[in-house]
């Protein structure tokens, strides 16, 4: 829980706050982006939540913090906040909460289908909390885990031990170390079934990968990610851990693909008409290679 003690000043005065903990993982300025903002290396509340829909997303906030560095004094309601996670997105897609510190608060998903499709997939992975497990148990379950890379795999071997998943991961990332039972190689598309594709995509760490659902969900990791200030599809030039050179190829290998969302681990969710998330992808590619 947060320390009212190591409260930052940026904060204003109100019963939500954000201590000295903060690791600036942007997790809770995106949930709630109307009670949030970053101040420059960290996060504060420059805005008290108003109406029940902020006050909402200002205690997602609190679950969802990795760090438990968000106070919420009289107004913590923990048990509506629990509840709302995993939280949906769209359709049969819905986020987490509960990012792990280990992945720096990464976001993890859920992707939801009728056991006879395949049944439901983790993607990477957020912190092992039971809370968050009864609600998955509710939503049926995981039969599958995806991890896009080594950065933020978090908690996997918990969840694939209680629900008996198999996991998916590439060699690359040292996935033998983990014991993963389905190990992808080579740079090669990997069909799990008729609706999702795992592509390698190398770059911000030898082993990254992304997985499309139907054409459609393009969950990326760490690969690529929406920018708001830039206001278009952007990769992380500063947080590129393996090649800057192979990240470009692995993005141009993209254009070969048709997606409509962009669900990343890090970044903005962005959603935009296929064409036009097409041409936000030739402009990332682009502006990448401007600033190799």
């Amino acid at each position: 829980m947060a320390n009212a003690d190591l409260r930052l000043k940026e904060n204003v005065a109100g019963e939500f706050f954000v201590d000295e903990t903060c690791i600036d993982c942007d997790t809770c300025r995106q949930i709630a982006p109307k009670t949030f903002h970053d101040h420059g290396g960290q996060s504060s509340v420059y805005r008290q939540p108003k109406n029940p829909e902020e006050i909402k997303l200002a205690n997602m906030s609190v679950v969802a913090c990795p760090t438990g560095s968000i106070g919420a004094g009289k107004m913590l309601d923990a048990k509506a906040a629990i509840d709302s996670f995993p939280y949906k997105i769209t359709e049969n897609i819905y986020y987490c909460g509960y990012n792990s510190e280990q992945s720096f608060g990464a976001w993890s998903y859920l992707l939801t289908r009728p056991l006879e499709e395949g049944g439901n997939i983790l993607i990477d992975s957020p912190r092992f909390s039971s809370p968050l497990v009864k609600n998955i148990e509710k939503l049926g379950g995981i039969e599958k885990i995806f991890l896009s890379h080594k950065d933020d795999i978090a908690d996997h071997d918990s969840f694939a031990e209680k629900f008996g998943a198999e996991r998916f991961m590439h060699a690359d990332d040292g996935a033998k170390t983990y014991g993963i039972e389905n190990i992808i190689e080579g740079d090669g598309e990997f069909e799990i079934d008729d609706e999702l594709k795992i592509i390698p995509v190398s770059g911000h760490t030898k082993g990254s990968q992304v997985l499309l659902y139907k054409n459609k969900y393009l969950f990326t990791g760490d690969h690529l990610a929406w920018s708001p200030s830039r206001d278009s599809l952007i990769a992380f030039r500063g947080a590129c851990w393996y090649s800057w050179t192979e990240q470009i190829d692995s993005m141009e290998k993209l254009l070969d693909y048709e997606f409509e969302w962009v669900l990343p681990g890090h970044g903005r969710i962005a959603h935009r008409p296929k064409s036009e998330m097409k041409e936000h992808l030739i402009g990332c590619i682009k502006w990448m290679k401007k600033v190799a």
